[in-house]
């Protein structure tokens, strides 16, 4: 099957508010701490190997990254958080950005919070998932590298994952098993995604 997604492309990278687009069409955010796997994702979704770039060095991402899967619609890869390499005063920079893209793009439609399955749930996590929840946004956490589990454990965790956020967030955030080795999930995901986006 031909999904929109296969089409998405590579727009732009800001590092400041400047350098954004027009505010205006929809936008999925992603995010996660760094090496939780948020380039393989985006790449397993879009059908791409090079899309976003899969980096062994963790906070390669160092600004929001821009792919247009059709006009007006657009993945946003925000930096990798916990990236323990940079300076403060640059790690600030980040911070209060990503804060005022979050509390003023209204372009934002949703944001996918990446997370390796292994160790879900972090206080980054659960303050990206708060910010989504405190505008009014979905949002939807991608278990990543669940081929590293068999499929109990992978079940066991989704089903703490999911008590998690239902007693934190309600039903505003949902949860889902993903790899982008195994294509695990890529549907699932799809579907979501793509709901937000307003896509066919």
């Amino acid at each position: 099957m031909n999904h929109p997604f296969r089409s998405a492309r590579y727009l732009l990278s800001a590092h400041n508010p400047q350098q954004l687009p027009p505010d205006g069409g929809f936008e999925v955010a992603f995010a996660g701490r760094s090496n939780a796997g948020k380039s393989s994702a985006l790449n397993a979704l879009c059908d791409q190997n090079a899309l976003a770039r899969v980096s062994k060095t963790p906070g390669r991402t160092q600004q929001l990254v821009f792919f247009e899967v059709q006009p007006q619609r657009c993945l946003v890869d925000l930096p990798g958080y916990g990236y323990a390499k940079v300076p403060e005063a640059l790690q600030q920079h980040w911070q209060g950005f990503i804060d005022r893209y979050f509390r003023t793009r209204q372009a934002l439609r949703g944001l996918v919070v990446v997370m390796d399955i292994r160790h879900p749930l972090k206080d980054y996590d659960r303050q990206m998932l708060g910010y989504a929840v405190a505008r009014g946004l979905p949002a939807h956490a991608l278990l990543t590298k669940a081929d590293k589990l068999g499929r109990g454990q992978q079940a066991q965790t989704l089903a703490a994952v999911r008590r998690e956020l239902a007693g934190a967030f309600g039903d505003a955030v949902g949860a889902q098993t993903f790899s982008a080795e195994s294509r695990q999930g890529v549907d699932e995901a799809r579907a979501v995604i793509g709901g937000w986006l307003g896509l066919p």
